[in-house]
């Protein structure tokens, strides 16, 4: 029986690591999986911050996801298969990814008799969505657009979005499922194992309306940049605000999210950054690196910000 293959879509720092957390810790404990990490940068930031979890992953930087996972994927996902042995295989795009191209690699005629995707899930941020929709229409709606399961975000935080974020997902996908409640209230094993027969048949149907290829006129590459920053810096958590701070004044073009794990004084420290949003956390994963990703970003500004120099 093919293995089951879910696919966790939704821009920049929309959730879908925390919800991937969500579905490793509730519903599929115990259970052997593989995640397949497509970062738009030099090393995946999430790979590294779920390396805690027993899973294994495999990592796909600085690429489109539609033409590495078409050309390699049938080959990759046999090798992983007779070596993982995996129950459950998750993808998580980039956040500036189209779902449309990642579904049509999985549903290849080569691919089917390995594994075939259950669930295409969306997640969409309240706080965001209107100014995604209106700035980055191409990617944002596509990843509605072909969702069968759409999860809201920062629900609790900005429940005064809620309706005007609904109302968009439905004018782009009046047949998916949308969950609204705060995601501490969500049972995703009733959510996923209810009715997914009718949302399989509907997410078949949108795969054999939709465009066969990849869409090349305009890449993710050629709209989004990303600048990475190695450094060996030893940073307080206030060093590190005040650099993010610092960046969000004075830093030239536009910054949409920045993410990273770097050396601490007590610690390795994890940076969650989008506009007007800073968190910054104790991990317990290694790392010397921040992932910036925007438009006409300068890669040397960033790296004087962030190096003290």
């Amino acid at each position: 029986m093919p293995v089951e293959i879910y696919v966790i879509s939704g821009f920049l720092g929309a959730g879908k690591t925390t919800l991937i957390k969500k579905m490793i810790n509730e519903i599929f404990k115990n259970k052997r999986i593989a995640l397949i990490e497509n970062d738009f940068g030099e090393r995946s930031v999430d790979a590294a911050l779920l390396k805690s979890e027993a899973i294994e992953i495999k990592e796909i930087n600085s690429g489109c996801i539609c033409c590495s996972l078409s050309g390699d994927f049938k080959k990759s996902l046999k090798g992983l298969m007779e070596r993982f042995h995996p129950d459950k295989i998750l993808i998580e795009p980039s956040g500036v990814g189209k779902l449309s191209d990642v579904v049509k690699a999985c549903s290849d005629p080569s691919i089917r008799p390995y594994a075939e995707v259950k669930a295409k899930i969306t997640v969409v941020d309240v706080k965001r969505c209107k100014m995604y929709l209106d700035n980055f229409g191409e990617f944002f709606e596509d990843q509605i657009r072909n969702a069968d399961l759409i999860f809201l975000s920062r629900t609790s935080i900005f429940p005064d979005r809620i309706i005007e974020a609904q109302k968009i997902v439905k004018s782009l996908n009046s047949d998916s499922a949308i969950i609204s409640n705060p995601w501490e209230q969500v049972d995703l094993n009733e959510i996923l194992n209810t009715k997914s027969e009718k949302r399989v048949n509907t997410g078949r149907q949108k795969i054999m309306a939709g465009q066969r290829h990849c869409s090349h006129s305009r890449f993710a590459e050629e709209t989004f940049e990303t600048v990475t920053i190695r450094t060996r810096r030893i940073f307080s958590k206030e060093e590190l605000k005040a650099c993010v701070l610092n960046m969000e004044r004075t830093a030239k073009g536009t910054v949409l999210r920045a993410k990273g794990i770097v050396q601490g004084t007590g610690g390795c420290m994890s940076l969650q950054y989008l506009p007007g949003e800073i968190q910054i956390t104790s991990c317990t994963s290694d790392g010397d690196m921040l992932c910036i990703i925007g438009q006409n970003l300068n890669r040397n500004e960033l790296y004087a910000i962030f190096n003290g120099i």
